[in-house]
């Protein structure tokens, strides 16, 4: 029988700020929480204005904005950078740092650390670290720093070769029921949400049920309390193997595409810049200019 989590420790946060307890009454409400991931100040701000309640600055940037071909090479300098950008644009929702891979495997000291510099310099509200197992110390030594931690369960992307690839997780009855107990565990070590990446929605849903605080899924069904997507997946802007739960919401790329081709075609053709585009000079000043060439 699961028992009722310690209240997430988290810095007071910035007027006008969604408070951090506000997503544990959005389940108990039943309202959905809408997380996106953002990587930058403008992706902050368009997240911001449409109104969602968390934005995560995930690792997948090594993929996405860095061109890596997995989310492991991104370092915490890196995460920090691409943080404060986002933090400064965020207004209202909550920002989520991402801690990457190895920066919190070894001990709970180094998971402590790397949070502090997540948020201290990234201005991240809360971080978010993969697994359960070893890691449940971490997300309690970290959640007794004053410092709220989201857990994530199911596909874990830093360790998707021990995983055996990107694939769903928690599909027979055994890797279900660990699955269940992990995220039980994380809620007892201090997790104020729990990420569950590609798991079946029917187990997805049992979690749920089961958890006194929000689960946020991305391809696990809607049974959860809140959904998460890529940014770059949902807009169509990335390149790679698209996962089969990803909704696009548009296809930003080749329209990106056609105008870089439009813009080059027309300066190979000198139709642009325009008179319209260009800085004028009075009658005067210019014959004084040319003169002054020819003086000197």
């Amino acid at each position: 029988m699961s028992t009722r989590p310690r209240s997430p420790a988290a810095a007071t946060p910035a007027p006008g700020k969604l408070p951090l307890p506000e997503l544990a009454e959005m389940k108990r409400r039943g309202d959905r929480i809408v997380m996106i991931t953002a990587y930058d100040a403008p992706a902050a701000r368009i997240a911001d204005d449409a109104g969602v309640e968390l934005i995560l600055v995930g690792d997948t940037a090594a993929m996405v904005m860095l061109g890596h071909s997995s989310t492991l090479p991104v370092t915490l300098d890196e995460m920090i950078f691409l943080t404060r950008a986002v933090t400064r644009a965020a207004r209202r929702p909550l920002v989520v740092g991402d801690l990457p891979f190895g920066t919190y495997e070894v001990s709970d000291e180094q998971a402590v650390a790397s949070a502090i510099r997540m948020v201290k310099e990234g201005g991240a509200d809360v971080v978010k670290l993969e697994g359960a197992g070893r890691m449940l110390s971490r997300v309690r030594a970290i959640a007794e720093s004053n410092i709220g931690i989201m857990g994530h369960v199911g596909l874990t992307p830093q360790s998707a070769t021990k995983l055996g690839g990107f694939k769903a997780q928690g599909r027979t009855a055994d890797a279900a029921k660990q699955l269940y107990d992990d995220a039980l565990a994380l809620q007892e070590a201090g997790a104020f949400a729990i990420v569950l990446e590609a798991v079946p929605a029917p187990v997805a849903a049992r979690v749920t049920e089961a958890l006194h605080v929000p689960t946020i899924g991305i391809g696990a069904g809607s049974g959860t309390d809140g959904q998460v997507l890529v940014w770059h997946d949902m807009l169509g802007m990335y390149a790679g193997r698209t996962p089969r739960f990803v909704k696009r919401y548009a296809e930003i790329a080749a329209e990106i595409g056609d105008a870089v081709s439009a813009y080059a075609s027309d300066v190979r053709t000198g139709a642009f810049p325009e008179e319209k585009h260009t800085y004028g000079i009075s009658p005067e000043e210019l014959e004084w200019f040319e003169a002054s060439l020819t003086t000197s």
